[in-house]
């Protein structure tokens, strides 16, 4: 049987977890943080310890534009530095987030969550004069 891995939480996965549960209460919708909690304790990362490949290949992703472009191949650039697996880079699918983590060793690191209704930008600080 394989050894089973280890995840960990990265520091800008926690850092992620903070904002979603800001803009869950900030949308009156605290309960659905503690359901996230749960999905990933019982359901995400004992999934991600038996299958750590069930995620998409992040890097297979096709490129769109200029930036796009420049930002992947500094991705990959710096994910080489850690392991030679080009598809060690995932991504994980939730019903209401996106998960992004790396298979590096022996480890999983969850390294972002995105909520599918965050903003990227925040358009009333843009507004502001």
């Amino acid at each position: 049987m394989a050894k089973k891995l280890v995840v960990k939480f990265t520091a800008n996965f926690e850092r992620n977890l903070d904002d979603i549960e800001h803009f869950l209460t900030a949308a009156e919708a605290p309960q659905a943080f503690d359901g996230l909690l749960d999905e990933l304790l019982d359901t995400v990362i004992p999934n991600l310890e038996r299958f750590p490949e069930m995620g998409r290949p992040f890097l297979a992703r096709q490129a769109r534009s200029v930036e796009a472009t420049n930002a992947l191949t500094a991705l990959r650039a710096k994910l080489l530095a850690l392991t030679q697996d080009t598809d060690a880079l995932r991504e994980y699918l939730l019903k209401d987030y996106l998960l992004l983590y790396a298979r590096i060793g022996g480890a999983i690191y969850l390294l972002a969550i995105r909520h599918q209704r965050q903003l990227s930008f925040d358009f009333d600080a843009h507004w502001r004069l």
